[in-house]
C-alpha cells in the first residue's frame, strides 16, 4: 500500500483553515479538519478515485463544498500537496 506523506505546505494550509473557522466556529473547525484528514486518508486506499488535477500530474478530491485537497499519486506515496478553498484562484 502506498504511504501518504503530508508536505509542509499542505499541513500549513490546513492550519490556516482550521485557525480562520475557529475564531468564528470552534466546532465547525475540527469537524473541517477531521473531514479533510479523513478524505486524505483514504487515498493509499482509492488514489485514483477523485478527478484529474487542473495541474498536470495531480488530482484533486473535494472534500466539502468548499475545500479541496490537491495531492500526487507516486510511486510508492501518495503527497498531499495543497488544501484549497474552492473559492481560491487555482492554479
Amino acid at each position: 500500500m502506498l504511504s501518504l506523506v503530508w508536505l509542509e505546505e499542505a499541513l500549513d494550509d490546513l492550519e490556516v483553515i482550521i485557525d480562520f473557522i475557529e475564531v468564528q466556529n470552534p466546532a465547525a473547525a475540527q469537524r473541517t479538519g477531521q473531514a479533510i484528514r479523513d478524505t486524505a486518508a483514504q487515498f493509499p486506499q482509492h488514489p485514483y478515485m477523485h478527478r484529474t488535477g487542473r495541474v498536470p500530474g495531480t488530482r484533486e478530491a473535494l472534500v466539502t463544498p468548499n475545500y479541496l485537497i490537491v495531492y500526487r499519486v507516486g510511486i510508492d506515496s501518495i503527497e498531499i500537496l495543497a488544501i484549497r478553498h474552492t473559492r481560491q484562484q487555482y492554479p
